[in-house]
């Protein structure tokens, strides 16, 4: 009977949570459903964006690190302040493969199309335009205000009309991490894309345009200067080929609750290699990254071997010149000189170490040590033959 009674209790406590229930679960207020997004397109203030989405709003304000340089690890938040407080390399080596390169201050105003919230086109310099914005890199530059779909709002590509989702997670970021060039009429940002984006491709339409970013202090040569083409050389790697987008690596998906999103705090997938790269590659954590310094290091390794080379290439030029060599006989060394001061710059200026692209990263290098010595060979055969007279 004891048994009976506690199995009858248990029965009618049962039917009485599930009539209770819903009148409890009724007098909780429900969720506030999303509604519409009320997002003007003048919406620059991430902040407004972040009312309605407070999970993405604190991870782009949140900082992977917090060095002072701009090249450090610090995501689209900071775009301006980076800026602002950039400093030259101080790599003494840099510095001479530099040598002459405009002042960093002045600054065009044209970098601030990408380093401000809904850009800026026009002739000021840095500073002067600077006045006029005051907000970092935010939701509006990649997103449509109305229905939050990627968008690109700099001068990229002409046509995305048939750009698949996942096109786009790596298109939004070509309009920025990409190699640029200031028109020299207009002064405005354009993209040196008509030939293709592989470094001889970009170069030979510098050439045809016959278009420099300065002229050395030391030689003489009219050399350029990449900008940050990460998007050109992601593009010739196997990330790209297999279909992953920027956003799958620097602001892989996570979940908050039920939500899946992306994470917008932007950084670098070593920072975050569990969500960045074990999804695709089963390995432990240590293997990864340890897989990814291998390649890193090959490339620092190679990348010092190609700076050596030029700056060879630079003493024999100011040999050659200091013995009478007539500047008409030194052009083919100071044409060596941009091809490859080029490339060595384009590889260290993308950032990434080469692993965007190891093996093109490799290729580009071994012809900027390819082009440096022959430039070398070049200035000192004219040399030997100026001693000789």
């Amino acid at each position: 009977m004891k048994s009976l009674r506690h199995v009858g209790l248990g029965v009618a406590a049962a039917v009485a949570s599930f009539l209770v229930a819903p009148l409890l679960l009724r007098q909780a207020k429900p969720p506030a459903p999303l509604g519409p997004l009320d997002l003007p397109e003048g919406a620059i203030d991430p902040a407004v964006w972040g009312r309605k989405f407070p999970f993405q709003f604190d991870a782009y304000k949140r900082p992977a690190a917090e060095e002072p340089r701009w090249r450090e690890k610090r995501g689209h938040a900071y775009s301006l302040k980076d800026r602002d407080e950039s400093e030259r390399d101080d790599d003494p080596r840099w510095i001479r493969v530099l040598a002459g390169r405009p002042k960093e201050r002045p600054l065009p105003g044209g970098c601030l199309e990408c380093h401000a919230a809904g850009g800026f086109r026009g002739l000021d310099s840095y500073f002067v335009a600077r006045l006029r914005v005051d907000r970092p890199v935010a939701c509006i530059d990649c997103h449509d205000p109305k229905t939050l779909q990627l968008r690109l709002t700099r001068p990229a590509f002409s046509d995305t009309s048939k750009a698949t989702p996942q096109q786009m997670r790596a298109w939004v970021c070509s309009q920025c991490h990409v190699e640029y060039y200031l028109d020299p009429g207009t002064r405005l940002v354009m993209r040196p894309w008509s030939k293709g984006l592989r470094v001889e491709q970009i170069e030979a339409y510098y050439d045809e345009i016959r278009f420099s970013d300065w002229k050395h202090s030391e030689t003489g040569a009219a050399v350029l200067k990449a900008q940050h083409p990460q998007f050109e050389m992601w593009n010739q790697g196997i990330h790209a080929r297999s279909g992953v987008a920027c956003a799958d690596c620097h602001m892989p998906y996570l979940r908050q609750g039920a939500l899946r999103l992306s994470d917008h705090q932007a950084r670098s997938p070593l920072d975050n290699l569990e969500r960045a790269c074990l999804p695709c590659h089963a390995f432990p954590p240590e293997e990864m990254k340890a897989r990814i310094r291998i390649i890193q290091d090959r490339t620092a390794a190679l990348l010092s071997r190609a700076l050596d080379a030029l700056l060879a290439l630079l003493d024999e030029i100011k040999a050659a010149r200091a013995s009478g060599v007539a500047e008409q006989r030194l052009e083919a060394a100071l044409h060596f000189q941009r091809r490859a001061q080029w490339r060595l710059d384009f590889v260290h200026a993308d950032r990434s170490k080469g692993f965007h692209a190891p093996q093109e990263a490799a290729r580009i290098l071994s012809e900027a040590i390819d082009y440096a010595r022959q430039g070398q060979l070049a200035a000192a055969r004219n040399r030997g033959q100026a001693s000789m007279r």
